[in-house]
């Protein structure tokens, strides 16, 4: 009976809109634009700077491709259905979502995870780092983030195709999302939110934990430096990381593990928005435009690329932001 009721489902109404909003369209497509241009200025420049061809950049313009992914699962759909008397996703258009949605979130928490660890090798460990982070380990690690968050992504999906909707199912959201699409189903939806409660602590608290670990013993580790100019140098390379995963962490948490109790629809989309639309917009200025290698970077590649113009159209934004 319920894969019968689940093969009637042809799309989703999307309730997180009201009818017909330029003003959202507006402002959606600008936080989409600059999550684009922020991202893909990182990437521009780690390619073709040398000097940004380390351990830490190489993670950096991971986080970049993660953060363009994001935004770029969610947005182009939620630009469309702004503008819709309607807003609606197409079943299989929503599954696709959730995977790829799923999946950039489980890597994103591995890769901070990641990153906390390089940080940690390059103040507690100077000596062993060149070891610690060879190019192959590097490679590795990055390559196991994006497993591990497709493979999280691809249980939830299965485990989503699953469910069986009455009706003309609605669900109280701007995009397709686990939480939504669970309280939507009108069967037992027990196995999923099992798989998240799961994913909360396997693919969300644990890299979250070693974040926290990492940075309490590089927090021993600076307390100890005799110099004070080398413990303000230590605190201002890991400071912007600490805000991107506080950042990170924060919405995410909010975004899988409210009480049900105290759900409200406006808040859902609040929060979520936040999560998989803001947030990707400013890990670019949080994380890497205060730093000065990456203010170098931007000087010097405009000087010397043959595309000098083109350089410039990208960057120049950031470059004034400076």
């Amino acid at each position: 009976m319920a894969g019968e009721n689940q093969t009637h489902v042809t799309e989703f109404m999307l309730l997180g809109f009201s009818h017909g909003q330029p003003f959202l369209f507006v402002l959606f497509l600008a936080i989409y634009l600059a999550t684009l241009l922020g991202n893909s200025a990182i990437l521009t420049l780690v390619f073709l700077d040398p000097h940004l061809h380390s351990p830490v950049y190489f993670f950096l313009s991971h986080l970049s491709c993660l953060d363009i992914c994001y935004s770029s699962v969610t947005v182009p759909k939620i630009l469309t259905n702004t503008l819709r008397p309607q807003a609606t996703i197409s079943y299989h258009g929503c599954l696709a979502q959730m995977f790829f949605l799923m999946g950039c979130a489980g890597a994103e928490c591995a890769l901070l995870a990641v990153m906390a660890y390089d940080r940690y090798a390059a103040i507690c460990q100077p000596l062993h780092y060149a070891h610690a982070m060879s190019w192959g380990v590097c490679v590795a690690a990055a390559t196991s983030c994006w497993l591990w968050g497709m493979l999280d992504s691809a249980i939830h999906t299965l485990l989503a195709s699953r469910l069986s909707f009455c009706g003309a199912p609605q669900l109280q959201h701007i995009f397709c999302d686990v939480p939504p699409l669970l309280r939507a189903a009108c069967s037992n939806t027990r196995p999923s939110e099992v798989a998240l409660h799961a994913a909360s602590v396997f693919v969300g608290l644990s890299p979250f934990l070693l974040v926290a670990i990492s940075y309490l013993r590089i927090l021993a580790t600076v307390l100890g430096m005799p110099v004070a100019t080398s413990r303000q140098k230590a605190f201002s390379t890991c400071s912007a990381h600490l805000l991107v995963v506080t950042l990170y962490f924060a919405t995410a948490n909010l975004n899988y593990n409210r009480p049900s109790s105290g759900y409200s629809p406006a808040a859902d989309t609040l929060v979520s928005a936040l999560y998989c639309i803001v947030t990707p917009m400013l890990n670019p200025l949080i994380y890497s435009l205060r730093n000065w290698e990456v203010r170098r970077a931007l000087v010097l590649d405009c000087k010397i690329w043959p595309l000098q113009r083109g350089c410039h159209t990208i960057l120049l934004p950031y470059m004034l932001w400076h």
